[in-house]
């Protein structure tokens, strides 16, 4: 029963991320010369946080340019289907992530809005690691943002759940 489900959850989410993914701006970030597609669609967004200030000493305020980046995550879920430990799921994962950052790095540098982009973020709950790929992590201080973004990661929440249970 908890196969049909899953199967029944993901190909909805799969007929559903097209035009989420036509509806929300994001581009593909990839190799142009191999065709190959990291975990990462993206696109430039204002930002419309409280002001941040990174480590470097980068201020991040309100109308700032960022690369927004998103994992691919009915991609991922798929992939991470024929892995059966919570283990070799986190690694595929944060391998995916460092093998898709020289990407984003050349994504930005050929960007047209290259010199006034001032970072990237990104909204995640998969926030182990992340110090290691060289982000830094803050909380979302908007309760109603936070409630729409919490409610958004719901269907994320429940394919995991028939997914990781067998």
């Amino acid at each position: 029963m908890k196969a049909k489900a899953r199967q029944y959850a993901l190909a909805v989410w799969g007929a559903f991320d097209p035009i989420y993914y036509a509806c929300s701006r994001l581009e593909y970030v990839e190799d142009t010369w191999n065709g190959f597609r990291s975990i990462f669609r993206v696109r430039v967004t204002k930002y419309k946080g409280r002001e941040v200030v990174l480590s470097d000493g980068t201020k991040i305020q309100k109308n700032d340019l960022l690369l927004k980046i998103h994992l691919h995550n009915i991609r991922l879920t798929r992939e991470l289907l024929h892995l059966n430990s919570e283990i070799k799921k986190g690694c595929y994962i944060y391998e995916q992530v460092k093998e898709g950052l020289p990407y984003i790095a050349n994504y930005l540098r050929n960007h047209e809005q290259f010199s006034e982009i001032k970072g990237i973020i990104g909204i995640t709950m998969l926030n182990k690691g992340c110090e290691r790929l060289g982000f830094e992590t803050f909380s979302i201080v908007n309760p109603f943002y936070k409630w729409f973004k919490t409610i958004a990661f719901i269907p994320m929440i429940v394919v995991s759940q028939l997914r990781f249970s067998s």
